[in-house]
């Protein structure tokens, strides 16, 4: 990201924008991760291939409409995801979203981190998975401070064509060692493919739509005179086309082709893959791992900062909140936590499923327009938001009750917390006073404040 931004608690201001291609390297990052692999394969195995690649069709229009919507309007405001929920929540009731984008970063960055790290310790087991997790660390914090990031960019964009080539010569070896089979076609359970089967493969694709928050806080570097070409390319279809749809099919392919990726693990594929490729396969995983997690560390250290800040925290430089985050990364890599974080990601994934149905209700909407013009109010607005917050909590609460209401319910738990989110705030929107976005004393100075965006 450009220049020594404060990034996690100011607007981008224009002179510090990216040019077109600078941001489309730093955002294409986020399309290299074995989760997607790992996740594509998982829902083939349970649902049948063909609901699989149904499911990850759908889920790339989904995401590829949604996030135009969102980038072409951090792009307008310069806005982050902590300054956007000040507006939608209050002062106070913002640092909930910064808490639950900040943390669901830092559980992907453990989670790639870790595959970095197994995959170091598995090709030389005299390193450890131990010191393999320090050097993850070590080196992938400095990817976040000030002055690394101005070629950050400049080092995804060269990484692309090794995670090309690597994805593609898996395959390829994959097909050499053990010939081609369409059995990875017929993945499913033992009884069939159930019908209706891409219904739960696209809702499981809700459940990281943590995707569209990334996106407004990388969006907001844009250019406004590339604001098409974002909304359309960089963070559109063409984009998930890749992280899903290739990435997907990929995965699917290795796990009905390779014997060793059948034990269904991020970790194992990893492992299958340096069977199958040594030291290539190594280069591979540290390609694709490192790529994602300059987006994780940057995501999670902005918003780590703007909600420290919230709390009284004095305004530090970036690179101190970075430190903390790898800290908190590596704790996390050495501990035995994960199905306590696993099971903190689907409630968190319910919130950001309603905070995404929020966003985009609140930038459709002309009724925000109709308050406060093309003036967005920071500065004066109240601890907390009734409207926001009403339609957030309501919605999250829902999809929470559906989750512990049997499979069936659960099945339509993500789906139905964004229809109730997005319901619940365009009619108190409607409704909405002026009071309700700026605290009390100003509201009676807004009319002759002069209008600003």
């Amino acid at each position: 990201m450009a220049g020594n931004l404060n990034h996690g608690s100011d607007a981008v201001a224009p002179g510090l924008r990216m040019s077109k291609g600078s941001l489309t390297m730093a955002w294409w990052a986020v399309c290299s991760a074995m989760f997607y692999l790992f996740v594509a394969a998982t829902l083939a195995s349970a649902y049948g291939t063909v609901n699989a690649i149904i499911g990850m069709a759908l889920s790339v229009v989904c995401y590829g409409l949604i996030n135009a919507v969102i980038a072409r309007y951090a792009i307008r405001t310069g806005l982050s995801v902590a300054l956007f929920s000040r507006v939608l929540f209050g002062h106070a009731g913002s640092a909930l979203a910064t808490l639950i984008v900040c943390a669901t970063a830092i559980y992907y960055a453990v989670f790639e981190g870790s595959v970095i790290a197994v995959a170091i310790a598995d090709y030389a087991p005299g390193i450890g998975y131990a010191l393999a997790s320090l050097i993850v660390v070590l080196y992938s914090v400095p990817l976040v401070f000030g002055g690394v990031q101005r070629w950050l960019d400049k080092f995804n964009g060269a990484l692309l064509p090794f995670y090309l080539i690597g994805l593609l010569g898996a395959v390829a070896l994959a097909v050499a060692r053990f010939g081609y089979s369409d059995a990875w076609l017929e993945l499913g359970p033992a009884g069939g493919a159930p019908a209706h089967g891409w219904w739960p493969c696209f809702t499981a694709y809700m459940g990281v739509w943590v995707l569209m928050m990334y996106t407004f806080d990388y969006a907001r570097f844009g250019r406004p005179e590339d604001a098409g070409y974002h909304a359309r390319f960089n963070f559109g279809m063409p984009f998930y086309l890749v992280a899903f749809l290739l990435n997907g099919v990929a995965g699917i392919f290795l796990v009905g082709t390779m014997p060793a990726a059948g034990a269904l693990s991020e970790t194992g594929i990893v492992l299958a893959l340096l069977e199958l490729m040594g030291l290539g396969g190594l280069v591979f995983v540290w390609v694709t791992q490192t790529r994602i997690n300059t987006a994780n560390y940057h995501v999670a250290t902005a918003n780590l900062q703007a909600f420290a800040e919230k709390l009284g925290a004095p305004r530090l430089p970036t690179a101190v909140w970075a430190i903390v985050v790898g800290a908190l990364a590596y704790a996390l890599m050495r501990a035995d936590v994960f199905a306590y974080i696993l099971q903190a990601l689907a409630y968190q994934g319910v919130f950001v499923t309603a905070w995404v149905a929020i966003a985009l209700t609140h930038i459709l909407s002309p009724a925000y327009g109709r308050l406060f013009g093309e003036r967005i109010e920071l500065e004066r607005v109240p601890a907390f938001n009734p409207c926001g917050l009403a339609a957030w909590f309501g919605g999250a609460g829902l999809g929470i009750a559906l989750m512990h209401a049997g499979p069936a319910a659960a099945g339509f738990a993500t789906p139905a917390t964004a229809l109730a989110a997005a319901a619940v705030y365009a009619a108190l929107l409607a409704r909405a006073k002026r009071r309700w976005f700026v605290r009390e004393a100003a509201v009676a100075s807004l009319a002759s404040a002069p209008a600003d965006s």
